[in-house]
């Protein structure tokens, strides 16, 4: 029975200096000290190190959480009635948050140097939550059939060290959050992305260059669905129109 207080204050402990972190990491980036962290908590560096084996754990976890709330916003979002708008809102909202957080400019940067290592079901988590949001928004006709979620993070993640850079100089917020989302939209101008270099075992849609399902029997598929293959086949009518129009012209 004695025990009870013990473990309620050690919880309550470790959520202060959560929050003390959360918000010195966001303020100042991976650079501040422990001690400021424990001062803003109001414990002893030793209550800090009791909870968190360094100040590396520390910072993981606090950007941890920072991308579950991300995720769990994707989650409540995925049933929306009008998913291209929310899906670019979505974007849109991530990387102004995430742009004065100076805590995932840091972890993103020291990811990319190979000095941060983000905890992989939190990554796969926020991945999978926004490639359904990506996916709504595609077949609502609203994105372009040929990206992917790869191309999504990565221009996520280069679109926010952009726009941190100009919160950094003062300059206004959102301009390249908007290139962006214009380079993801649909439209009748837009440059056809080169397909990825195939696999050896990989197959992709001779149309959007998908990738399609593995064939268990029979000759393996061409088109990942019913539109490509309509589109597929209307090609190959024009073509074959255009040359008996050609030969009856000759």
């Amino acid at each position: 029975m004695g025990r009870a207080p013990a473990r309620a204050d050690a919880r309550r402990n470790r959520e202060r200096v959560l929050q003390a972190a959360r918000t010195a990491f966001e303020e100042r980036g991976l650079g501040v000290p422990l001690g400021e962290i424990a001062r803003r908590a109001g414990v002893g560096a030793g209550t800090v190190y009791r909870h968190f084996p360094s100040k590396e754990a520390l910072f993981r976890a606090t950007v941890a959480d920072r991308v579950r709330l991300f995720t769990d916003t994707a989650r409540d979002l995925a049933d929306a009635t009008d998913p291209v708008a929310v899906f670019f809102r979505f974007l849109a909202s991530v990387v102004r948050l995430a742009s004065r957080n100076k805590a995932l400019c840091d972890a993103l940067e020291a990811a990319g140097e190979g000095g941060y290592e983000p905890s992989p079901q939190v990554e796969h988590d926020f991945t999978e939550a926004l490639g359904v949001l990506l996916v709504r928004a595609q077949e609502a006709g609203g994105v372009r059939k040929d990206v992917e979620i790869d191309d999504v993070l990565g221009l996520l993640v280069g679109c926010l060290s952009m726009e941190q850079r100009r919160v950094s100089s003062g300059a206004p917020q959102g301009r390249m959050t908007t290139l962006m989302c214009d380079g993801l939209r649909v439209g009748g101008s837009v440059t056809k992305l080169p397909h990825r270099a195939r696999g050896r075992n990989e197959t992709r849609c001779e149309v959007c260059g998908g990738p399609l399902p593995a064939a268990r029997t029979g000759r393996p598929a061409r088109f990942c669905g019913g539109a490509c293959r309509q589109k597929a086949h209307r090609a190959r009518a024009r073509s074959v129109r255009r040359g008996e129009e050609s030969g009856g012209r000759g």
